[in-house]
């Protein structure tokens, strides 16, 4: 089981730093012209960077804190924390009609709930 979570850590991080990186670096023109960026049309400039900000801060909440040992219980609550950015992007996707990016951000979701449930139940951190 912590070897599923770890991987499962590792994957969501990914997908984290990736969009972090993007939504923080990359101007919001060149995102809105990108597939699954349209969303950046309608929004500030600053709401773009701060959500790519929450998602490097996500990267590195689900994998550097239980890696350095350095308080590991932030990795369940950085991955509920996840689970509610998705269901605000599903939202965003669903109502500009965009079905195949809502089933990406419900597959993050749900990686983020098991890791979620599986940090909190069954293989917690050693305190």
């Amino acid at each position: 089981m912590n070897l599923a979570l770890w991987i499962a850590t590792g994957l969501l991080a990914a997908v984290a730093l990736t969009g972090g990186v993007s939504k923080t670096f990359v101007p919001k023109e060149r995102l809105a012209a990108v597939h699954g960026g349209g969303w950046t049309a309608n929004v500030g400039a600053g709401f773009v960077k701060s959500l790519g900000v929450l998602e490097l801060l996500a990267a590195a909440g689900l994998v550097l804190t239980a890696a350095l040992g350095i308080a590991a219980f932030l990795v369940p609550v950085t991955a509920i924390c996840w689970t509610l950015l998705m269901a605000g992007a599903m939202i965003t996707h669903g109502r500009r009609g965009e079905r195949g990016l809502v089933l990406l951000n419900l597959a993050y979701l749900a990686l983020a709930a098991f890791i979620a449930w599986g940090r909190l139940g069954p293989a917690p951190f050693a305190a």
